[in-house]
């Protein structure tokens, strides 16, 4: 038996697929955000990052580094273990308290990831619910459609921000039985925004729980950076929000927040939870010093939404493809996974300019694009700089300018059966 042919003849069909991924690799530079250091065969550049999820460069924020550097050298690295066998780090319970307050919910329960923070969540609610039945927007990140599947409930997708679709499913339920309404805030690769209000008003009508996904907009939406629950004062009526420690805080990590019944059924039953070695007091000081200066300024926000609607008007007006979104994400629509690979690396190259490209699976075949996330931080200069290098690509390797037309059915990194290649003998 050769094991090693399958994996390879495994990556041969992604190749084939035209999805192979490549990283780069980038060392983001202090103080000079969004600059980064880029290595490739021996050789450094400094280039500027178009696509990052640190969203309003909390990352590099002196207060932020401060914590994590205090912490450290005051707790050390590591957790120590999972919090049943080492307890809970001081900073961690700190770092709750403060997500519990942004939500205005009763506690929180953060997770290594925003990943393992969805599907540790969304399947422990699921099997605990009797006979439980989850409806899932059909755009729903990988994370909650993977909570979904793992939870073992009965599950009905409902057709993407369509709420006439999902009352339908709900009527067809019934009052009686466990509902849980999965779905996200701001949909990352088109970046539209889900009826909040509209689905609300259904699960309180049809009695259904609600579980909410903000990990695109805690931090950037609201009046303390609470994401567009708290924008749209709808966050009192949302059982569960979610978010993520990732993007606009800078960190790492993700998080519930609800009542204290059930955060406490989550942590008790959740195995993602149980059995996963706790985060580091570092990244949780520097996570709630993060969060405790966006509670409090509205400076990164402003600017952020200010830039990022500068980037779509002055790229529209070149003529580019920017696909329509009402949020921070500017996606512009390539449509050929091969063209879109040949731009980035083009751009990266040629320009110093770093967009990763966006292609299948992560959006349908025939909808590739660049998704460009400007921050507080991408001057008009910047952005300037961005058009023209984004003119010459265009007419260097033919890709179609004009309308982008309406936002696509993205799938926002949905899971896709692995295809597995037949072997040859």
């Amino acid at each position: 038996m050769n094991y090693q042919r399958f994996f390879e003849e495994a990556v041969d069909q992604v190749h084939a697929e035209r999805r192979y991924r490549v990283f780069a690799d980038l060392e983001r530079i202090v103080g000079s955000f969004p600059r980064a250091i880029w290595r490739n065969n021996g050789q450094t550049k400094e280039i500027t990052v178009w696509c990052s999820n640190d969203y309003l460069g909390m990352g590099q924020h002196p207060d932020v580094i401060a914590a994590m550097q205090n912490a450290v050298g005051r707790m050390g690295s590591g957790a120590g273990g999972t919090r049943n066998i080492s307890g809970n780090n001081h900073p961690l319970v700190e770092l709750e308290n403060e997500l519990a307050d942004l939500h205005g919910k009763e506690a929180g329960l953060v997770f290594t990831s925003g990943f393992v923070s969805n599907e540790a969540s969304i399947s422990t609610i699921g099997r605990l619910l009797p006979n439980c039945l989850i409806l899932s927007d059909e755009l729903n990140h990988a994370s909650m459609i993977e909570g979904v599947r793992r939870s073992g409930a009965e599950k009905k997708i409902f057709r993407h921000n369509d709420v006439a679709h999902l009352e339908s499913l709900l009527q067809a339920a019934g009052r009686e039985r466990a509902k849980l309404i999965v779905f996200e805030s701001v949909y990352s690769m088109d970046g539209d925004i889900a009826p909040i209000k509209e689905i609300v008003e259904l699960a309180e009508r049809y009695n259904a729980m609600t579980y909410i996904d903000e990990v695109h907009a805690v931090g950037m939406y609201g009046a303390r950076g609470g994401g567009i629950s708290e924008r749209d004062g709808l966050a009192h009526r949302i059982d569960i929000i979610e978010g993520t420690l990732a993007k606009a805080f800078g960190t790492l990590g993700g998080y519930i927040t609800g009542t204290r019944t059930i955060i406490d059924a989550v942590r008790s039953y959740a195995p993602g939870f149980i059995f996963t070695t706790a985060l580091p007091p570092a990244i949780a000081a520097a996570t709630t010093a993060s969060i405790r200066h966006l509670k409090a300024s509205q400076v990164e926000r402003d600017a952020q939404h200010r830039q990022a609607q500068r980037a779509k008007d002055v790229l529209s007006a070149a003529g580019f493809p920017v696909m329509p979104s009402v949020t921070h994400i500017v996606p512009i629509l390539v449509g050929d996974p091969e063209l879109c690979k040949m731009a980035t690396d083009r751009l990266l190259g040629k320009h110093g300019i770093y967009i990763q490209p966006i292609n299948y699976p992560t959006v349908p075949r025939g909808t590739e694009r660049l998704r460009i996330t400007p921050t507080p931080f991408h001057s008009d200069a910047l952005i300037e700089e961005l058009k023209d290098a984004l003119i010459e690509t265009w007419d260097a390797l033919g890709i179609p300018y004009g309308e982008a037309g309406q936002p696509s059915l993205a799938k926002s990194d949905r899971i896709i059966p692995l295809l597995v290649p037949k072997s040859g003998g």
